[in-house]
């Protein structure tokens, strides 16, 4: 694959209704998913996991990028093939998680700032020597009465714009995460409102900065109620309100949008996805990278045993074929069994 531009390597990752498989964890996280199947989160175990998923056939047409950890873009695979490779070989790209996690904002401490802008260039430098295609910065927005503050979303999306021109200079394609937590009892329009208002400022700090939106993606929520609302909006409805923030506030020359799944189950960010793209019409891609709702399945078909491998891959290749048909408006609930 020879991608040289921004725009060539932004828009093959969501060609055709791939996505992107966020495999990203940190430690802790993956520690935490490992935990809940009864397996130690040892450097061996995390990499033998991931190589599994890395090897799946469905990875092959369905997956455009995957988004590594630190820890798993330096790793090999039991026969020694760099994982990087590995993804290559399955025609997808590799890319690197690069912020440094989230601290409190001074002027509103319940909320956060994410980290990781000093010594970013050295890294992406390295990062490029180690085959990174892309990256991704998350930014963090939550929803209360009194949440977010306007200058809690301001502070993310200058870093994001920062983070995004840094990377674009080094040759790699941004991806921009300004995530709206679905946590708390808030109805669909105040994350419609949290959400049109990060966007806004985004892509004003972005065009601030001198960033080249069309080779750059966005990974941003879905509009849905909070987690834990008494009225939970239907399918139909969440694409809507997708559709309707996104068309007010991104512009047309941005090639792909990947929602993260939030914490959503994973049949319902298919349903949700497969929805938006039903209704159609809008300039941009609309795919997905989804971590949990892409491993679930797989993570519990797996259990830590090499006998599972088969049943692990898939459950992973089923999934991700499900997002590919939802990223063309082609799912139904039917092929789910």
């Amino acid at each position: 694959m020879s991608l040289n531009t921004l725009e060539e390597i932004a828009n093959y990752i969501v060609s055709d209704g791939k996505g992107i498989l966020a495999a990203d964890e940190s430690n802790p996280t993956c520690g935490k998913r490992f935990d809940s199947i009864g397996v130690e989160s040892t450097e061996i175990n995390r990499r033998d996991y991931r190589e599994m998923l890395f090897r799946a056939s469905g990875m092959q047409d369905n997956i455009g990028g995957v988004i590594l950890f630190d820890e798993t873009i330096r790793q090999s695979a039991e026969d020694g093939t760099s994982l990087v490779e590995l993804i290559k070989s399955q025609g997808a790209l590799p890319g690197i998680k690069v912020d440094k996690g989230l601290a409190p904002l001074e002027s509103s401490p319940e909320e956060t700032v994410t980290q990781g802008l000093d010594g970013l260039d050295e890294r992406c430098k390295e990062y490029v020597s180690l085959g990174a295609k892309f990256t991704k910065w998350r930014a963090v927005i939550k929803i209360s009465e009194s949440l977010p503050t306007d200058e809690c979303i301001d502070a993310n999306m200058q870093a994001l714009a920062k983070y995004a021109k840094i990377v674009q200079s080094n040759n790699m394609v941004p991806m921009v995460e300004p995530e709206v937590l679905m946590d708390g009892s808030h109805t669909i329009d105040q994350c419609y409102e949290a959400t049109s208002k990060s966007l806004r400022s985004l892509f004003q700090c972005l065009n601030q900065e001198g960033v080249n939106i069309a080779g750059t993606i966005l990974k941003p929520n879905m509009v849905t109620s909070g987690s834990t609302a008494e009225n939970q909006a239907s399918a139909q409805e969440v694409a809507e309100m997708t559709v309707k923030c996104l068309n007010e506030n991104v512009p047309s020359d941005l090639p792909g949008i990947t929602f993260l799944s939030g914490g959503q189950s994973d049949i319902d960010a298919t349903a949700h996805l497969d929805a938006m793209n039903k209704i159609g019409g809008f300039p941009w891609k609309l795919s997905f990278s989804y971590g949990r709702a892409l491993q679930q399945p797989s993570l519990k078909a797996w259990l830590g045993k090499e006998e599972n491998i088969p049943l692990a891959q898939d459950a992973l290749s089923h999934r991700a074929l499900m997002n590919k048909l939802a990223a063309n408006g082609a799912w139904n609930a039917s092929l789910e069994k």
